[in-house]
């Protein structure tokens, strides 16, 4: 885990050999594209959050919201590096130890997001996510005035069908769960043997119905993905 900081496992041997996590409203406790949104005023905010919740609870595709906020939002270089310091202060607490142990006992972890990679990669190399199992949407810069606000080609990850073609292509080792709060992360589940909605800081109707299990909490998630009954020594991930 190079670059993690060295943090207490938990007891528990992993259910899963591979899980993936949503990062917005799940590892951490914000939607990076609001926070971007709330430093333009508040009729930009006020859009990009209803267009959020709107793809998030599954009543928009999110490939009709993502380059509209984008747009709106034109968000700076710099102001995507505060986001990054952002997601690491929003992590939401006990996550770090859930995912060292997952890690530390040979479970994949996966980040799936429809969030910017350069704002997120930060967090997963804080918690000691390999950059390679780092999945998000990689920004461009408009040439017009340098701000982050293109997608750098195709990016799947931007559309209501990327998590679950991603999940597909990484032909994860069985058994394997998704857990995220929202539409895309609802959409794996059937790509998966669990998805688990995560409500620790949002609860969308649509996406619990549609769950295998919820987690309302770190606290709830860790015996979903821990059997605590057997305990393993610390391995190295293959």
């Amino acid at each position: 885990m190079s670059g993690a900081r060295a943090v207490d496992l938990l007891s528990g041997r992993p259910r899963y050999r591979a899980v993936c996590f949503d990062v917005d409203s799940t590892l951490a406790a914000i939607e990076g594209v609001d926070w971007l949104a709330d430093r333009r005023g508040p009729a930009i905010a006020a859009e990009s959050h209803a267009l959020t919740t709107q793809a998030m609870d599954g009543r928009l595709p999110i490939e009709a919201v993502y380059q509209r906020r984008l747009a709106r939002i034109r968000p700076t270089v710099a102001e995507v590096a505060l986001l990054a310091d952002a997601y690491v202060g929003a992590l939401q607490p006990g996550m770090d130890r859930l995912l060292a142990t997952l890690m530390a006992r040979a479970c994949a972890v996966h980040l799936v997001s429809g969030g910017f990679r350069q704002a997120i990669l930060p967090l997963a190399r804080r918690l000691g996510v390999p950059d390679a199992q780092v999945h998000a949407v990689t920004l461009a810069a408009d040439p017009a005035d340098g701000t982050l606000s293109l997608l750098d080609g195709a990016q799947p990850l931007a559309t209501q069908a990327g998590k679950p073609a991603l999940v597909r292509a990484l032909a994860l080792p069985a058994p394997a769960a998704m857990v995220g709060d929202g539409s895309t992360d609802a959409a794996v589940r059937d790509h998966v043997h669990t998805f688990i909605a995560y409500t620790g800081v949002v609860h969308r109707p649509a996406v619990v119905a549609a769950a295998h299990v919820v987690a309302a909490s770190v606290a709830a998630l860790v015996p979903l993905l821990l059997d605590e009954r057997v305990d393993d020594p610390p391995l190295t991930p293959p």
